[in-house]
């Protein structure tokens, strides 16, 4: 795994790289915002480690805008020391994939790192996932409805995909930290709901029946039953 990290606290960078190394991966390490752009122009990378409290003109978040505004599906693990609840969240809604609070173990890094790299490898199956007139092809990770096609980003693939592979059934949150996230069950992790908010701006569209229905107090399933 090719990984960049951009992080200008170079005690950081170092045993972020050094953590990733470790484990067999590739790294390079760029200092800000401008430099980061300029390396993922050049070297094609498959993560991105971003701080998100960078010098100068562009901050993580305003990169991160940046990347998804131009098509660049990179996965991207946001490291900050803004670890509350509401900040988490922001860092999410902007398209990061991940978020890691400082410190952080080098063990917790290194997992979410590479589970990120893991859902955003192709499947090697070629069959296509349906559910009403939505369509998921495994292999290209690409989606669409009713011929419309649909930007999803990695983490957000690998959420419909499972909740598609059980559609008619309910999926609570629980389930889809443990299987979408490699993490364990916490009743006060906002990814969830996060994401499939952001899934259902871009899957349910305004007169289209809706597909991602909330089941209260139990999580959420994909339905083409309204």
């Amino acid at each position: 795994m090719r990984c960049l990290i951009i992080e200008d606290d170079a005690e950081t960078a170092q045993y972020v790289a050094s953590t990733l190394s470790g484990a067999g991966h590739q790294t390079a390490i760029a200092p800000d915002s401008r430099s980061g752009l300029d390396h993922l122009s050049q070297s094609p990378c498959d993560l991105l480690v971003l701080d998100r409290l960078l010098p100068g003109d562009m901050d993580g978040l305003a990169l991160l805008r940046t990347l998804r505004n131009s098509g660049n599906a990179i996965p991207v693990l946001i490291l900050s020391a803004l670890a509350t609840l509401e900040e988490r969240v922001t860092g999410l809604r902007r398209g990061a994939d991940d978020y890691l609070a400082k410190p952080f173990a080098a063990e917790e890094l290194l997992v979410r790192a590479e589970a990120l790299h893991r859902r955003a490898a192709p499947a090697d199956s070629g069959s296509e996932l349906c559910v009403a007139d939505l369509v998921l092809d495994v292999q290209r990770r690409s989606a669409s409805r009713g011929g419309r096609g649909i930007a999803l980003q990695p983490r957000e693939f690998r959420l419909l995909e499972y909740l598609v592979r059980h559609q008619e059934q309910t999926v609570s949150r629980a389930m889809l930290l443990e299987n979408v996230w490699d993490m364990p069950a916490d009743p006060q992790n906002g990814l969830i709901d996060v994401h499939i908010s952001r899934l259902r701006h871009k899957v349910d569209r305004d007169g289209e029946p809706p597909l991602i229905h909330t089941v209260r107090g139990l999580g959420y399933k994909v339905s083409a039953r309204s």
